[in-house]
């Protein structure tokens, strides 16, 4: 899929989700991974465009700041770029970021049954020789199937829905048969617009 020579630069991806390594992965790239440890729930914005890109924003900042205190930060020949990004789902005009324990999140998965969610993610890459940045948002919708009750309390025991925005895990083998449809792309639902990450990294170059 790398349409880009990624032997010409190196990639930190600041994230912690499986899904988005997963994917940088199935996209061709080999990456390093850095964690942005920021409160999220600090930042706020009405919009959930906005918020995205906030977010993605500050996680980027945050760990730029560790990088200029570590000697990871190394004057290199090739470019190295830094890939923040951040996921809400919208349901009902609601913007729902990660359950904040079991029963928000049996709340959430409850609310998506026979029903519909929007997905909204950001995508920023900074490049840190340049310091240019380049971002961008997609948006998904996801309608489901009535998704049976002891379904639930299976995810919800699992305790994996508490780590991702709005409780919604596409790829679980457990939600993915109550999936009716979706419209955008299933990897702008998991966290990272293949698309939209390819079209940044070139701008940023």
């Amino acid at each position: 899929m790398a349409t880009t020579n990624s032997s010409t630069f190196k990639i930190i991806l600041g994230s912690s989700s499986m899904a988005r390594r997963q994917i940088l992965a199935e996209m061709g790239f080999e990456f390093t991974v850095m964690i942005a440890d920021i409160d999220e729930k600090e930042l706020r914005r009405e919009k959930p465009e906005d918020l995205v890109m906030a977010l993605a924003e500050a996680k980027a900042d945050a760990i730029l700041s560790r990088l200029q205190h570590t000697s990871q930060f190394e004057e290199d020949a090739h470019a190295t770029l830094l890939i923040t990004a951040d996921t809400v789902v919208v349901y009902e005009g609601i913007i729902r970021e990660k359950p904040s324990s079991k029963e928000e999140a049996r709340e959430f998965i409850k609310g998506y049954s026979g029903g519909q969610a929007a997905v909204v993610g950001s995508v920023l890459v900074t490049n840190l020789k340049t310091g240019k940045r380049k971002s961008g948002w997609e948006r998904a919708e996801v309608y489901f199937y009535n998704i049976p009750d002891d379904i639930i309390d299976i995810l919800i025991e699992e305790a994996i829905t508490l780590n991702v925005a709005g409780g919604l895990m596409l790829e679980h083998p457990l939600i993915s048969p109550f999936v009716e449809a979706v419209v955008g792309t299933t990897d702008t639902v998991m966290g990272l617009p293949k698309a939209l990450t390819e079209k940044v990294i070139l701008e940023a170059l």
